[in-house]
């Protein structure tokens, strides 16, 4: 015996099975998933949002802080205004130092000048140089409050400025007030604050997300939840889908339950027209056979041997009509092992004169997604080929294999050889003209369990006879 050949399947209209849904694997879905559109829209509009929320926050700190700024520079010039008094020599002094904290510390960018005409008066952190102020007249909001006047220190460094100008009397020039604050005491506590800012708008971001997250999956959960159902369904599990269902998904699971049951009045109408076309043809055929018989002419029972083998042909094809109205798979389950039990009693009173020690090794509980019609079909052929050609032992055993279940029918007879065994599952093709049979049993096994996307193969048993394996969906 040679190691299996598997018959390819013959052309025409089978039906494949269709392919499993897989649920998402990924965090996010897959690249068409609902839950990976609404997480992706979800994430950036609060990524937006944040954005938003960091300028407009950053905004407003900076405005903040700059008006602290501004308000210090103005209470320096204030107090500039109130401390300055006329000198002996008709110019004007300050009478207390202000020359404090930080406008002490040379180059600091704190600095304090007052001008009138070429007397000048400054911080002590300039160092002896000159604010360079602005050419021109300046902005004025008010003629008590300093304006702003930003521009470059002596040094080169970038300052806030505030300047106050004050008008002389009687020919007197004008007195300008200026004090200065490094652009640094703006922008070190702003990015400072930007940071800490960040950090909490990032946490913020994820918990939010988060949030999502678990809402997203909670909202869809009712969808998997129905695609489950429907696998049940297909499986045999559920006749319909359950009406409890969310509002939302109400009309659809309303709409799949009114196709069920569309698609069982077409069964009930397809089994009903192949029932009549049965009754229709079974009786011509038996009265044309007894009729043929009764002569006992040689032509006649060849005749007869062909009106035999239509009527199984018509049989056949009438069984895979029945079939193929449920759409390649059948919604119900049958046990294994109970018509394993069944057909074991039939074929040990059919060959009644062999001693046949036959094991039914099929774990009880163990079904396949088939009709119980065509399970018999396909198991009734293949063990009643196990039964005709055995020495003295048969056994069916079966397994689950991932989706599928393998029912593996075995024999202790002569088996067969490779070539054997592809002519086997010919249709109508005898490997033994001295045995009854039409060469039929093999394929029409094959057939059926190729409409629920299943298959037949040959192989040699563990008794080194042949042992024919039937795969079909769990």
């Amino acid at each position: 015996m040679i190691p299996l050949l598997k018959a390819k399947p013959p052309p025409g209209p089978a039906c494949p099975r269709p392919p499993r849904p897989r649920p998402p694997h990924r965090l996010f879905g897959g690249p068409d998933s609902l839950q990976r559109r609404l997480l992706l829209t979800a994430g950036a509009c609060l990524a937006i949002a944040l954005i938003a929320a960091g300028l407009s926050i950053g905004f407003i700190l900076q405005r903040f802080v700059r008006g602290q700024i501004d308000g210090r520079l103005d209470d320096r010039i204030l107090s500039l205004i109130s401390d300055l008094q006329p000198a002996a020599d008709g110019g004007f002094s300050l009478n207390r130092d202000r020359d404090g904290p930080p406008f002490d510390r040379a180059r600091s960018g704190w600095y304090w000048q007052v001008r009138r005409g070429e007397t000048v008066l400054r911080s002590g952190s300039l160092d002896g140089r000159d604010l360079a102020l602005p050419e021109g007249p300046i902005r004025r909001q008010d003629r008590n409050i300093p304006s702003p006047a930003d521009g470059t220190g002596p040094w080169g460094d970038g300052l806030i400025l505030r300047i106050l100008t004050v008008e002389g009397r009687g020919g007197t020039p004008p007195t300008i007030y200026a004090a200065s604050a490094p652009t640094a005491a703006l922008r070190g506590p702003v990015l400072e604050a930007l940071r800490t800012l960040l950090v909490c708008l990032g946490l913020i971001g994820l918990f939010l997300f988060a949030g999502v997250l678990v809402q997203v999956r909670l909202g869809l959960r009712p969808l998997r939840r129905l695609r489950d159902q429907l696998a049940a369904v297909r499986a045999g599990g559920l006749d319909r889908l359950p009406e409890r269902q969310p509002t939302e998904v109400r009309p659809l699971a309303a709409e799949i339950n009114a196709l069920l049951d569309q698609n069982g009045v077409n069964l009930e109408h397809a089994r009903s027209q192949v029932a009549n076309l049965a009754h229709g043809l079974k009786t011509p055929l038996a009265t044309l056979s007894i009729a043929l018989a009764e002569t006992g002419d040689a032509r006649d029972a060849a005749l007869a041997r062909q009106v035999d083998a239509m009527d199984r042909r018509i049989r056949h094809h009438l069984r895979r009509a029945r079939t193929a109205a449920v759409g390649g798979h059948s919604r119900t389950r049958a046990d294994i092992a109970t018509h394993v039990a069944d057909l074991a009693i039939a074929l040990r009173r059919i060959h009644a004169d062999k001693t046949i020690d036959f094991v039914n090794a099929v774990p009880d509980g163990l079904t396949v997604a088939c009709d119980p019609q065509d399970l018999d079909e396909m198991l009734g052929n293949l063990t009643e080929n196990a039964f005709k050609w055995c020495r003295e032992r048969v056994r069916i055993g079966a397994l689950r294999r991932g989706p599928d279940v393998v029912i593996r029918v075995e024999d202790d007879g002569p088996g067969l050889d490779e070539a054997a065994m592809a002519e086997a599952l010919i249709r109508g093709r005898r490997l033994d003209e001295s045995r009854p049979g039409h060469g039929f049993g093999l394929p029409i096994a094959m057939e059926l369990a190729e409409l629920y996307g299943g298959s037949v193969a040959l192989d040699v048993s563990e008794f080194k006879g042949l042992e024919a394996r039937l795969t079909l969906p769990a």
